[in-house]
């Protein structure tokens, strides 16, 4: 069993509802079992956890689609935020009929060490103990490689019973498609005119953390940074290149909407392994959601599919000349056009194209291994 884990599968299933001829009422539904390192509230300050934006709406999506979801890690919500949510949690190897796995990788001094040793996280453990016991029975087991972490000659690749999805346009050969999630609700509710007239203070802003971004960062966005009024929030230990950057520490999860929200501009930044293979994060969503401009930096492959060109940069030099244009048009129906144009790119993100992708794999696998109901 997990450390403070539930080990509790009869919980209430939130957001389920089936009617009489439906789900559970007649036919068994199909067990996911879904292994995450996260958050599925707003967690705590001290979290890398962007899945946050995308993970609850997802598993009450797979709950109303009428799947038994049932949470493999530990439950961090209650542990550390003191968030009782109505989700099943499982600390032991129930009886599954698919197990979804967000793929975790090894980060020395964290999950590498001794179990209760200081500083310790018992996600790897957990996540090789699941692997473990399911591949070996059969189970149809998904993994979605969200990192882009797991090796390119990695065994599970080649298991008949695992199947590999990550969200990139680009993905690594042999796996599936499986982009990073939109609720459909939000992006449908978007209003590209309001969010054009809304005052913006910054020209520049960023949110996220520095893993593998240094590069970037000082090629496209400090330039810039240097000529306008900005903010960087996230975790960045090493900083002393950027002395005229202004970095303002981590934000809460609920602080990201109005960082952007007060932002004329952002800069993707993007760790050169998600740059190769066209995969954009959950701040794409965040950004224009808010009517923040998602200033693209090239090249990067099948980046016109979401953002539009004229938001593309080869440079700091093109980043500053291009928050000085939306300057200029800030409030306008060119403005509002430009936003509506970014939040059009976002339809291949929707949640139920994630859901129903996500069934169709579910589908072929159980059929395949005969562990479906």
């Amino acid at each position: 069993m997990i450390p403070g884990s539930q080990g509790d599968t009869e919980r209430g299933q939130h957001g389920a509802h089936y009617p009489d001829g439906h789900g559970a009422s007649r036919t068994p539904r199909v067990r996911v079992g879904f292994s995450f390192w996260g958050f599925l509230g707003h967690g705590v300050l001290d979290t890398p956890d962007g899945g946050r934006f995308y993970r609850r709406p997802a598993v009450d999506a797979l709950i109303e689609a009428g799947y038994q979801l049932i949470l493999l890690q530990a439950n961090r919500d209650a542990d550390e935020a003191g968030e009782d949510l109505p989700y099943s949690w499982d600390g032991g190897l129930p009886d599954l009929d698919v197990l979804l796995a967000q793929w975790r990788w090894q980060l020395p001094g964290r999950n590498t060490t001794l179990c209760g040793t200081p500083g310790h996280t018992c996600d790897l453990h957990r996540q090789n103990a699941l692997l473990d016991h399911y591949t070996t029975t059969g189970t149809a087991t998904i993994i979605w490689d969200t990192d882009r972490q797991l090796p390119a000659g990695d065994p599970l690749r080649d298991l008949p019973n695992v199947a590999i999805c990550e969200p990139a346009m680009l993905p690594t050969s042999g796996a599936r498609r499986l982009l990073h999630p939109l609720p459909d609700a939000v992006l449908d509710a978007a209003d590209p005119y309001a969010l054009a007239s809304s005052c913006r203070e910054l020209p520049l802003a960023y949110v996220g953390n520095q893993y593998d971004r240094d590069e970037r960062f000082g090629q496209f966005f400090a330039p810039a940074a240097a000529r306008f009024p900005h903010r960087v929030a996230g975790k960045w230990p090493r900083t002393a290149l950027w002395p005229l950057v202004n970095f303002t520490g981590r934000c809460a999860f609920g602080e990201v909407q109005t960082i952007y929200q007060t932002a004329l501009a952002t800069v993707l930044l993007l760790p050169p392994r998600y740059a190769r293979a066209g995969q954009i994060t959950q701040r794409l969503f965040e950004a224009v959601l808010a009517g923040c401009l998602p200033l693209t930096p090239t090249p990067i492959p099948a980046a016109a599919s979401f953002t539009p060109r004229r938001l593309h940069v080869h440079d700091g030099v093109q980043v500053a000349e291009r928050i000085g244009w939306a300057q200029r048009i800030a409030g306008t129906a060119e403005h509002a056009e430009l936003i509506a144009d970014c939040l059009a790119r976002l339809e291949p993100f929707r949640l139920s194209t994630w859901t129903a992708q996500l069934a169709n794999v579910i589908a072929e696998l159980t059929a395949a291994t005969g562990t479906g109901r």
